[in-house]
This record gives C-alpha cells, structure tokens and sequence, in this order.
C-alpha cells in the first residue's frame, strides 16, 4: 500500500489527524457539501478521498487531480496543503479504546485504567507517535502559513457550518473552484454526515468499507460522535494522567485541565497560544 512511499503531486490536499480525531466525519462533510446530489457513503468513501494505507500507490496516481486525501502521519515536509484535525486528547483515548476493542486488540472487559498508560506511550499504532509528538510536529512547523488549516473537532461540533465554510474557502485557496456554501448548501451537507445517518450506513455498509470489514460488526465504528464524552467514561485517575503527560500543550489549544495538575503557561508567541488564540476568535 501507498502509506509514506505515495506519489505526492504539489495540487493533492491532505485531510492529516491523530487517529479517532474525526477524520472520517470530515471527509463526509467535505464530500457531501462537494458533491451534495451525490452524498458520501462507505461504500464510496474510499474512492473519492482515499486513505493513504489501504490502496497501491499505482492506484492512488490514477485518481483525478486535484486530490483529497486522508493520512495519520506527524509532520510530512513533502504535504505541501493540509488541513489538520485536532481533538481533545481525553476524547481520543475513550475512543481509541472502544475501537481496539471492536478490532480485536484489547477484550471486551480490558480495564480503561490500564489502557490509559498504554495509550499515553503510543503502544498501538505507534508509527504515528503519541497524540503530543503528533500535533506539535505540525504546529512546530506549519503554524502560521497559508497552506495550513487548523480544525478543532470541538468547534465542528459546536458550528459544523461555519467550520465547513472555512474549509471551503480553503479548498478554493488550493484551485479547487468555486464551491457553493449558501446557508442551504451548508445546511444539507451537515445534514448528510449526521452521527444518526453515518450510524445507518455502517450497519449496512461495514461488511464493504476497507476499515471495518475486517473488524468485529457487533461494535460500531462510530459510536457517540461527541465533544467531552471523557467526563463521563475516564476516571479521575486516567484525566490526571492524561493531563499529566500533555496539559501545558492541551491548556495552549484552549483546552481546560479538570486535575491539578499544574502546566506551565506557555510565552506570548509560541507555538500553542498563537493558535490558541487564533482558533478562538
């Protein structure tokens, strides 16, 4: 498969996340707002705006130009346009662990509190690091610069229009055309990536997509699709912890600590306040 050995063309456009940041759910939105009489499904997901790792990359050079397409890696010098997926890192972990229980990694009564360390020292998928080497390896050196888009998760959830216009307004930055965001065009494309609709279609489509086929079909892939789903499912213990390990760099993404753990607050104009501040205007 393609992975870190893909042709990268100077038009392709990558959709870049720390695995369960909502990468898929904003390549719904991206395609259900490009293609609105022709919605996204998991059937068709994969052909439209590709994972780097599931096809050759023979395959992914044939694709049409300009490309849309997903990828988990830190900092790639040679992705030129990205757009970046950031989430809680408390979120993450509820989430990473439901979904190595659905793929078989972990059994179904594997205790959270000791998946929580495990998850912290990046022991599953640990090509792409830990949620901090991840994020501060594109924030160190993408900060700033026309070519990068900061989403947060959080914020899509809050106003998935207003979010999916900047997105927009981006793609059309990169020659991607004119894209139609009126209010009703946003509206319906929110509408067609719902948590309910993408359910629906993982049950009848998850035999077909590349992501799931291979994985347990009585655990859904998407499951609450929510924002601060962690204060119910981590205890106080695995949050302290979590923040232990990454609460200067989560404070500086406009993140609030729940331990007291301390954390450093970091200079005016560095790396996490400077986005920070601009992800919070």
């Amino acid at each position: 498969m393609a992975g870190r050995n893909l042709t990268v063309f100077h038009d392709d456009v990558f959709l870049v996340s720390y695995p369960r940041s909502g990468n898929t759910w904003s390549r719904f939105l991206i395609g259900n707002l490009i293609y609105p009489d022709d919605p996204v499904t998991f059937a068709n997901i994969e052909s439209r705006f590709p994972e780097i790792y599931f096809n050759p990359d023979r395959v992914m050079r044939r694709l049409p130009r300009p490309r849309i397409l997903k990828s988990h890696e830190c900092f790639q010098p040679q992705y030129r346009r990205v757009i970046y997926i950031l989430r809680d890192p408390r979120d993450i972990a509820v989430s990473f662990y439901h979904h190595n229980v659905k793929a078989g990694n972990l059994p179904d009564d594997y205790p959270m509190e000791d998946f929580i360390p495990r998850f912290i020292a990046a022991e599953f998928d640990n090509k792409w690091g830990s949620w901090g080497d991840h994020v501060t390896s594109w924030l160190a050196l993408r900060q700033n610069q026309p070519t990068f888009l900061l989403l947060r998760y959080e914020d899509m959830k809050q106003d998935p229009e207003r979010e999916l216009a900047r997105v927009a307004s981006y793609l059309e930055r990169c020659s991607f055309g004119k894209i139609d965001v009126t209010p009703a065009k946003l509206k319906r494309a929110v509408e067609l990536s719902s948590p309910e609709r993408m359910r629906a279609l993982e049950k009848k489509q998850a035999r077909e997509w590349v992501l799931t086929r291979k994985t347990r079909h009585d655990k859904p892939f998407l499951r609450t699709a929510t924002s601060g789903g962690w204060k119910s499912s981590l205890s106080q213990t695995s949050v302290a912890k979590v923040e232990a390990a990454w609460g200067e760099l989560m404070q500086g993404l406009g993140y609030d600590l729940a331990s007291s753990t301390p954390a450093a607050v970091d200079p005016p104009g560095s790396v996490v306040q400077d986005e920070a501040a601009r992800t919070n205007r």
